[in-house]
């Protein structure tokens, strides 16, 4: 699971940075989004918002970052978000009911 949550992020990323910046065979669990991908605050924002689509709200990177102090901030790998997300989504499909036999997901 956590690897394919790190193929997202990093397909994200090169989208957002740009593939001549960033090559996603590069980005590992230990790669930091400040020192080794040099990500602007406005990189953050794309990547919040992306993550927003592709997991929902409840992949909130700007209420993970908030929790953090400036150090821990600075020094956030790509693992950190990883498991972030893993966690997050793990936790909320083990909230979700199962259908009973022969039941649609769909309403209508």
């Amino acid at each position: 699971m956590a690897a394919d949550i790190l193929a997202e992020i990093t397909g994200m990323l090169v989208e957002i940075v740009g593939d001549e910046f960033l090559l996603a065979d590069e980005v590992t669990m230990k790669t930091t989004f400040n020192e080794d991908l040099a990500l602007e605050s406005i990189e953050f924002v794309a990547l919040a918002e992306q993550l927003h689509h592709r997991y929902g709200a409840r992949v909130d990177l700007m209420g993970f970052i908030a929790e953090k102090d400036m150090d821990a901030i600075l020094a956030m790998s790509v693992g950190e978000l990883v498991t972030h997300i893993g966690r997050v989504t793990h936790a909320s499909l083990a909230r979700v009911p199962s259908l009973p036999a022969g039941a649609s997901a769909s309403a209508g």
